[in-house]
């Protein structure tokens, strides 16, 4: 079974007077490429955090963010008064002192360091279970939804390596075909070149092998055949793997450049076009794949 790099995971949980919401999203990425958004007050846990994600997700360009909202329209910060008292009472003595205006003390005071506080409280460890609960959650939607995209590539996958295989089988009758295409435009280049009456048939007939043994597709033909079914047979597996697939598709696509580059037939060439655009979308979809 494939899984998609490309996946969306939402969980939410009402814990006391709070919502707490976590959402996973994923792309296609080379290598494991996570970022996190959590709040002030669960720093302390964010290496859990990503601990818990990286072993259940893996690869990609992961997007995790936790929030926690109060059900009784409390936002996180609130002023420090005291703090707030003094800035005021200092600036406006010194606004007296050197006949200063003081207009705008209210937005120069909420700039000062520590005015606005943060009003979360420590993550207590009810707290932290629910998130961890909403958490695996989150993460187990996501692997659904990675499932479920998976299955949809895995029979695209299947039937470009079958449109590989039936393209393969249509090059055996021009196979034939070009053979006796060959022996004849070797024989007349000959005959023009030197004569019919100075010819050795002999010697004609053992160039003719050799040089049909160096144009010969068998062995690329029956190789490119194992590569398919190796490839049918990965993605059979309850654990198939992205980076296996790619491998094989690399030596899949050995084998039909070696027989455009044997074939000496517009026919096999055109059918080798065909197989590589079938390769080429092989490897646009083995790119989302974990």
């Amino acid at each position: 079974m494939l899984l998609s790099m490309t996946g969306f995971g939402r969980a939410t949980q009402t814990f006391k007077d709070k919502t707490i919401t976590v959402e996973i999203r994923s792309l296609n990425s080379k290598i494991p490429d996570f970022r996190f958004k959590v709040p002030l007050n669960f720093k302390e846990k964010e290496l859990e955090v990503r601990r818990i994600v990286s072993e259940k997700v893996e690869r990609g360009k992961v997007d995790m963010a936790i929030s926690c909202k109060s059900l009784i329209g409390e936002d996180g910060y609130a002023l420090n008064m005291p703090l707030f008292k003094r800035y005021y009472a200092e600036l406006s003595r010194a606004a007296d002192e050197l006949d200063l205006p003081k207009d705008d003390f209210m937005s120069s005071i909420l700039r000062l360091p520590d005015v606005v506080t943060n009003n979360e409280n420590e993550l207590s460890d009810e707290e932290w279970t629910a998130v961890e609960q909403t958490l695996l959650e989150a993460i187990e939607i996501f692997g659904e939804f990675r499932k479920t995209e998976g299955a949809v590539m895995e029979a695209a996958l299947k039937g470009h390596v079958q449109g590989i295989l039936e393209n393969l089988e249509a090059v055996t009758p021009f196979e034939v075909e070009r053979v006796g295409k060959i022996r004849q435009r070797m024989k007349q280049s000959l005959e023009e070149f030197l004569g019919r009456e100075n010819v050795d048939k002999n010697r004609y007939e053992q160039e003719v092998l050799f040089y049909l043994e160096k144009i010969d597709i068998s062995e690329e033909k029956v190789r490119l055949g194992q590569h398919c079914k190796y490839f049918m047979d990965e993605l059979n597996k309850k654990d198939g793997r992205g980076r296996t697939l790619n491998f094989i598709s690399q030596e899949m696509g050995r084998e039909i450049n070696t027989l455009g580059a044997k074939a000496y037939s517009s026919d096999i060439q055109h059918l080798v076009v065909k197989m590589k655009d079938e390769l080429e979308k092989i490897k646009e979809q083995l790119a989302n794949i974990v």
